[in-house]
């Protein structure tokens, strides 16, 4: 099923830096009076109930094509906002631990690729 053309391009309209997520929430977070209660442990489990959402989606689908072509636009916005919240708590949690999330990323990227050498 196709989506509208706002919600294919919406994507890949711009890139965003985990810098301006990590700031945006912070903010976001601030103005409301929520960094209290943004401990790592309360931000992890968290990130687990959301991947837990996230993996509901998928639960009884069996195997899917890349793409989702058979999806409808409803469960495509679905996964967008599930796959959404997981990112936004990792990045709250790798923030509150003094982390720097797309470091690591990369570093472990380089790690896995001497683990596992090319053929």
């Amino acid at each position: 099923m196709e989506c509208s053309v706002e919600f294919s391009k919406r994507a890949k309209k711009n890139d965003v830096s985990l810098e301006e997520l990590r700031d945006r929430l912070a903010e976001f977070n601030k103005v409301r009076g929520w960094d209290q209660y943004h401990s790592p442990r309360n931000l992890l489990l968290a990130l687990v109930g959301e991947v837990g959402e996230l993996s509901e989606i998928f639960q009884w689908k069996g195997e899917v094509e890349k793409g989702l072509p058979n999806w409808s636009c409803d469960d495509k916005e679905h996964l967008e906002e599930e796959i959404s919240d997981v990112l936004l708590y990792l990045v709250q949690l790798a923030d509150v631990c003094g982390l720097d999330l797309g470091q690591a990323a990369l570093s472990k990227i380089l790690k896995n690729a001497q683990k596992y050498p090319s053929p």
